[in-house]
């Protein structure tokens, strides 16, 4: 029996700058395949390059490879992906033994932020911080693929 990689990840919108006091990463990314069943995304975060590939949710579930690449290589993949590239400072966040990922976007999605938690399974019980608010688990709009063919800024009720 083969296992893949899960990850398991439930999103929420901020409601406050309580997340702020931790170091931003600079991050850069982009998608060389974004359709519903799967992804495939290259990044550049500080001096790091990843390749990954991401399967269709189900639930807050998805098969998730990521794999390191040399960061030259990174950055001359990100010249062929679809545009506009998705650019966000994130932040990781200690909240009560959990870390909390906050990216805050830039660019075409300039406005948005949005916190990020890892699970180990989907009933998992959380603590949110008093600065996360909405969840947009659901909401396909909010995954990074979405929002490179839609920015935020593009959105009606953000005219």
């Amino acid at each position: 029996m083969i296992i893949m990689p899960k990850e398991i990840e439930r999103k929420f919108l901020t409601t406050g700058d309580g997340w702020k006091a931790a170091e931003p990463v600079y991050f850069c990314q982009g998608y060389l395949n974004r359709d519903k069943y799967r992804t495939v995304r290259v990044r550049i975060a500080g001096q790091t390059g990843t390749l990954t590939i991401k399967s269709l949710n189900v639930g807050a579930t998805r098969d998730e490879f990521e794999y390191e690449i040399p960061v030259e290589d990174a950055r001359q993949i990100l010249n062929l992906c679809e545009q506009p590239l998705i650019e966000k400072y994130r932040r990781v966040v200690d909240h009560e033994g959990a870390a909390w990922e906050v990216d805050e976007f830039l660019g075409e999605n300039a406005g948005l932020v949005v916190a990020e938690i890892e699970l180990e399974s989907e009933n998992q019980p959380i603590e949110p911080p008093d600065w996360v608010g909405e969840e947009v688990t659901d909401d396909p709009r909010y995954f990074n693929a979405l929002l490179s063919k839609n920015p935020y800024t593009t959105w009606p009720e953000n005219q």
